[in-house]
């Protein structure tokens, strides 16, 4: 075991821009709400950077929009949301491959819905356990989210490292609820968060997924 590495039994990863590239689906709301690709990304953009909920975006080009009630339209129009092995980024498959062979507990944990979570399970992944903010009845930044995760994983607290992209919306929370972290730069959040006053709170930065089997070991 390597003295400098975080020992944990379990890794959990968020989803969206931590394993999942976005970029299709947000491009896909952009085309529903008519408006140019690159206007609905530096809007996107703005809205997080100033530290707004991202579903502010869509109040910008439609005022009132129902978030909830447009993805069911979308559904029944046949453009539901989508994403497969396409969207995964590069180092997905193998971090979590590696992880499982050196004897991590591998989940897969983030705000999705249910439909998300079905195309999720079809990337096949290799992964213990998948699951959603619908198949919890709970979202993050709320402790229960996590509460539900350590209960799903098994273990304590302090033996669960949770990955994400975002320092408000994973990396924060978690770290409140007990677990230990890892902030991934990597999609919008990642990069804007990269100044963030409360990132220091985080047990790792990663660049990419590729380093994170070589930095944590298996805890006794």
């Amino acid at each position: 075991m390597d003295a400098n590495a975080l020992a944990v039994r379990a890794v959990f990863f968020d989803v969206g821009e931590t394993l999942i590239d976005e970029s299709t689906e947000y491009g896909s709301w952009a085309d529903w709400l008519g408006v140019p690709r690159h206007t609905f990304s530096a809007m996107f953009g703005a809205v997080i950077a100033r530290g707004e909920d991202y579903r502010e975006v869509f109040q910008h080009f439609r005022p009132g929009f129902d978030l909830e009630a447009e993805r069911q339209r979308r559904y029944e129009a046949g453009l539901g949301e989508f994403f497969n092995g396409r969207d995964l980024y590069p180092d997905v498959r193998s971090c979590l491959a590696e992880l499982k062979r050196r004897g991590f507990l591998v989940g897969i944990a983030g705000n999705q819905t249910a439909r998300a979570g079905t195309l999720i399970r079809e990337l096949h992944l290799t992964a213990d356990l998948i699951a959603t903010s619908d198949d919890w009845g709970a979202a993050k930044p709320s402790l229960a989210f996590f509460d539900k995760l350590v209960a799903a994983a098994g273990f304590d607290r302090h033996d669960i490292l949770y990955v994400g992209d975002r320092v408000d919306n994973d990396v924060l929370p978690a770290h409140g609820g007990g677990l230990r972290t890892a902030w991934l730069r990597r999609g919008p959040w990642g990069f804007v968060h990269e100044s963030h006053p409360d990132l220091d709170v985080v047990d790792l930065r990663l660049v990419s997924l590729d380093s994170l089997p070589d930095l944590i070991d298996v805890a006794a």
